[in-house]
């Protein structure tokens, strides 16, 4: 049976939700998971864009098992397992691109996971520019969607579109650009993922 007729119809079941509703009980290669995680970085995040959700990234179903494509210091797959438990709380959101089964089929679904192979290793970008030299979370989500897919997640801010007045905020701002903040930079934030209108929340879930 062909690999990727399989990685669409049978998307693999997760143990860790067994306590949850049965249509929640499966992950698909393109669902998208959000948390927030316990450091000076993302409290910073969360302030400037006012979300709980300081962190995200790619389901990616290969034959090794279920991992998340994200992010950090480098770019990684990590472990869906190991993704979750580093979540404060271990609070996560499962979202999914509306109308999936008629956008994606077997002919693309490992597109998700092709593109997102060419920005592992890349350094984390603590300035959030928006070049592929380095690259954040966000940033990687909406990019490999858009190679991907051609679907551009949400419409790109710019940094001077977050509230970068706070104290904690601008302590940092300043500390990592001085007097020559990029206010023009285009972004993509978290929290401007979470509350894109082309995604679904499939579950909202909270582990002991």
């Amino acid at each position: 049976m062909n690999k990727n007729y399989f990685r669409l119809m049978a998307p693999i079941v997760i143990l860790l939700f067994a306590t949850c509703d049965d249509s929640a009980n499966e992950l698909k290669n393109g669902d998208i998971l959000f948390q927030s995680l316990n450091s000076s970085q993302c409290e910073v995040i969360r302030i400037a864009t006012n979300s709980e959700y300081t962190h995200c990234g790619v389901i990616n179903i290969i034959d090794e098992g279920v991992f998340v494509l994200e992010g950090l210091q480098p770019v990684r797959r990590t472990p869906v397992k190991e993704w979750i438990d580093r979540g404060i709380d271990k609070h996560f959101v499962v979202k999914r691109l509306n109308d999936f089964d008629s956008k994606i089929n077997a002919k693309n679904i490992d597109r998700i996971i092709t593109v997102g192979e060419k920005y592992l290793g890349k350094d984390y970008d603590f300035f959030f520019g928006w070049s592929d030299s380095l690259i954040y979370c966000s940033e990687l989500v909406w990019k490999v969607y858009r190679e991907a897919w051609g679907i551009k997640l949400c419409p790109l801010k710019k940094l001077s579109d977050f509230d970068l007045t706070h104290p904690v905020v601008r302590a940092m701002a300043d500390e990592r650009y001085g007097d020559n903040i990029p206010f023009d930079e285009p972004v993509a934030a978290p929290a401007d993922l979470f509350n894109s209108e082309m995604l679904y929340e499939v579950k909202d879930i909270r582990l002991p």
